[in-house]
């Protein structure tokens, strides 16, 4: 007897907007491309990534999938109080939303949200003076990163007033001892920003092992920061890398969508 086929949910055949779909999807090929790149850890970290349209909804991953199982339908719908509003089956996990919640409730321009544990975020998250300008990506985040000291697991809601604080008017931060926090006004601007940390953490690494290195003077990174944006592709920051990764991605396996 022949099996009858599952349905899969879309925004026409569920209650939610096709923004949310089309922002379901987004997301879900973000955490495939993570995966993609090794920067996924066992069934932890988050993206969160804010429902357009609704006020205090967020998109976060369901607690106890692999990154590289995510799908559209199975990311979460939340709001700042960790409810969930859309009957999923799956739990969140409070560590995710507690940190994650407290920035989207207070920052407006924090749209998405990636916490990450990579191997070399969390090397120069743990040693003395985080990153250094000592390397073409390194250079592109002076004076833009806040640091967070470690308090242990973040679980405990009052942390999240100092995680704010700290923060300040940065958007890229190093949780000491822990690894990398990015936001972006897009899920775009956020990847390309944790990609582009995520290599700069990985040669300074790499540099550490074959001496000092040779940081780069003021004088050069101002001219580097002003001159960026004249080798940004169009489409806005990320734009157009994001959508090479989920090609990449796609090539492989587009249960994603789903």
């Amino acid at each position: 007897m022949a099996t009858a086929a599952i349905q899969t949910p879309t925004a026409q055949t569920t209650k939610m907007s096709e923004a949310e779909w089309e922002a379901r999807q987004q997301l879900a090929a973000c955490y495939r491309v993570f995966d993609m790149l090794g920067w996924s850890e066992m069934i932890y970290n988050h993206i969160t990534l804010k429902v357009p349209g609704e006020e205090g909804a967020f998109l976060i991953n369901p607690f106890g999938l692999h990154f590289s199982e995510v799908k559209a339908s199975n990311l979460v719908k939340i709001d700042l109080d960790g409810n969930k509003l859309d009957g999923s089956p799956y739990p969140v996990n409070l560590a995710g939303f507690t940190q994650h919640a407290v920035f989207h409730r207070n920052l407006p321009d924090a749209h998405c949200i990636m916490h990450t544990h990579t191997t070399a975020g969390m090397a120069v998250s743990s040693v003395e003076g985080g990153l250094r300008p000592a390397n073409f990506y390194a250079c592109n985040f002076v004076g833009q990163i806040a640091y967070h000291d470690f308090e242990g697991v973040t679980v405990r809601s009052e942390e999240g007033a100092r995680l704010v604080a700290n923060l300040g008017d940065k958007r890229v931060m190093f949780l000491k001892n822990h690894g990398i926090l990015v936001m972006g006004r897009t899920l775009p601007e956020a990847f390309i920003k944790h990609w582009s940390l995520q290599r700069a953490c990985e040669i300074q690494i790499a540099t550490a092992s074959m001496g000092t290195a040779l940081e780069v003077s003021p004088e050069v990174v101002a001219t580097h920061q002003r001159d960026l944006f004249k080798v940004q592709p169009p489409g806005g920051p990320g734009a157009a890398d994001f959508a090479a990764m989920v090609r990449l991605v796609d090539r492989h396996d587009k249960s994603w969508r789903e």
